[in-house]
């Protein structure tokens, strides 16, 4: 994504801030709860939901210009369960450099829609084709503090070992477990003041291994984390009252 001008407090080293706690009182979610029909269901009930998490870039950008953008929330159909392919940003980039993000970005004119624009970006950065993307629904709208406001657009993917990362955008394509992303247990709480402003963010760090080969710990943080913590509250939710 391109970065307009930014005034709101950044953080540019989140792995150095201070973890307060993690949010293991919450409960794990069961694999029922992550099926294809759990999903589906929760997702065409999920128009009206107001998400725990609406980014920071409502308390801190104000009257600002904002963009609209969006990202895939790829779920990947995996014998052992499915996974979420997430990717690293290449560190020579203006914006979010070096991050771990969903693949996605602006929502440009041609594109018609979110979804249009997610699936655009999702070829483009990693090569996913389209046609084994099975749109399930969009979450709602996520604000960050780089003035965009990012619609996730959840949907399944059939594994593929075609997958080719752009190497002006994307460094690296990894998968993590769904259960390990929809277990609270390891969403971390850190805490910063950054320009006097306080700032909270939620870290899911991933030790796996990527499309490289490389065996690391992958640092999901901001934004993206966010974003996956709302997708958990959306699931946990009971079927009978949100249908």
């Amino acid at each position: 994504m391109d970065n307009p001008t930014v005034r709101a407090p950044l953080i540019t080293d989140p792995q150095s801030v201070p973890v307060i706690g993690t949010d293991a009182h919450l409960p794990a979610l069961s694999p029922a709860q992550w099926s294809e029909s759990a999903i589906a269901a929760q997702m065409a009930a999920a128009a009206d939901w107001q998400p725990p998490l609406g980014g920071d870039g409502g308390m801190l950008l104000g009257d600002r210009p904002v963009r609209a953008a969006a990202v895939l929330v790829p779920l990947v159909r995996r014998p052992e369960g499915p996974t979420v392919l997430l990717t690293q940003r290449t560190a020579h980039l203006r914006a979010h450099a070096g991050q771990v993000s969903f693949p996605g970005g602006r929502i440009e004119a041609e594109d018609g829609s979110a979804a249009a624009a997610a699936l655009r970006e999702a070829h483009e950065e990693v090569g996913l084709a389209p046609h084994r993307v099975e749109v399930v629904g969009e979450m709602p709208a996520y604000r960050t503090v780089t003035a965009f406001v990012v619609t996730p657009v959840v949907a399944w993917v059939q594994p593929t070992d075609r997958l080719q990362p752009d190497p002006h955008e994307v460094q690296d394509i990894f998968e993590v477990p769904l259960d390990f992303l929809m277990n609270p247990a390891h969403h971390r709480r850190h805490r910063v003041v950054v320009q006097d402003a306080t700032r909270q963010f939620l870290s899911m760090p991933w030790q796996g291994r990527s499309l490289s080969g490389a065996e690391r710990e992958f640092f999901i943080w901001g934004a993206t984390a966010a974003m996956l913590r709302n997708f958990y509250h959306l699931l946990a939710r009971p079927l009978s009252s949100s249908a």
